[in-house]
């Protein structure tokens, strides 16, 4: 995979073009700006083309426009956007930087014979949005925090987009162990995967593997050509395994009117 090539894609695909059935999409000559629509998540800066020149300026500009409309707002930063101490300047602007991540890229016509076998696990997708709670018990007792979100957030996908949004959890003996889900945007060459949190007492019996791998078939089935991750340092010597190469680190900048 030529990672120059699959940056610049992804970069158009993911996020210069990219669009969310539940946020408004406003192009400026800076950035790509997306607002929450749904009231169940917050709003996004996904892409920047900024310099030393104006990039304080256009900052500010971002941090006003979302104190106007009252929503939070995360700008998705990447490591090789501009100007290099982007990130530096968004802290001294009062945002608040996560975790890094990386962005994990497979190309699905050359992913490993694994991921095209039959699941052979109690894996299940959930489509109605009234039955989500086997997955907020999963997330509460992986992460030990209160996960009413998956109501919220994957209940509206269910309701208003279950075409591009697919849920899926891995039983034991008929109990939630594991869940999982993708997201395939409308006319885009990748397909995100999100979750894969296992209860600690079912780790190690394939469940993760098994969640990816239908995932990987479900969004080969729709023609998708690379799956994507932002994948914490946990998790990507797992994708690793599974031919996934890092393309990028992004860092999750929050600001959160709360706090102001």
């Amino acid at each position: 995979m030529n990672k120059s090539q699959i940056i610049a894609l992804f970069n158009q695909d993911q996020r210069k073009d990219i669009a969310y059935p539940d946020m408004q999409r406003d192009v400026t000559p800076e950035v790509v700006r997306l607002i929450d629509t749904s009231d169940f998540a917050e709003g996004m800066i996904v892409y920047s083309q900024l310099n030393e020149a104006n990039a304080d300026d256009v900052i500010r500009e971002q941090i006003n426009y979302f104190e106007g409309i009252g929503q939070d707002f995360e700008w998705k930063l990447y490591d090789y956007d501009k100007p290099s101490d982007l990130k530096e300047r968004l802290e001294a602007h009062g945002f608040s930087v996560e975790d890094v991540e990386a962005v994990m890229v497979l190309d699905l016509e050359i992913a490993p014979d694994t991921l095209w076998q039959p699941v052979g696990h109690d894996v299940r997708r959930i489509t109605n949005p009234d039955t989500l709670a086997d997955i907020q018990t999963i997330e509460q007792q992986v992460w030990n925090e209160d996960a009413s979100w998956v109501f919220d957030l994957l209940g509206n996908a269910l309701r208003n987009f279950p075409e591009r949004m697919s849920v899926y959890v891995a039983y034991v003996d008929g109990r939630p162990a594991s869940a999982a889900w993708i997201y395939c945007p409308e006319h885009s060459q990748f397909a995100s995967l999100f979750g894969g949190a296992t209860i600690s007492e079912f780790r190690k019996r394939g469940l993760y593997t098994a969640l990816l791998a239908g995932r990987a078939q479900e969004a080969r089935a729709r023609g998708v050509k690379y799956l994507t991750v932002d994948a914490s340092p946990m998790s990507r010597p797992i994708l690793e395994k599974f031919g996934f190469e890092c393309i990028a680190y992004t860092y999750p900048c929050k600001w959160e009117l709360k706090a102001r």
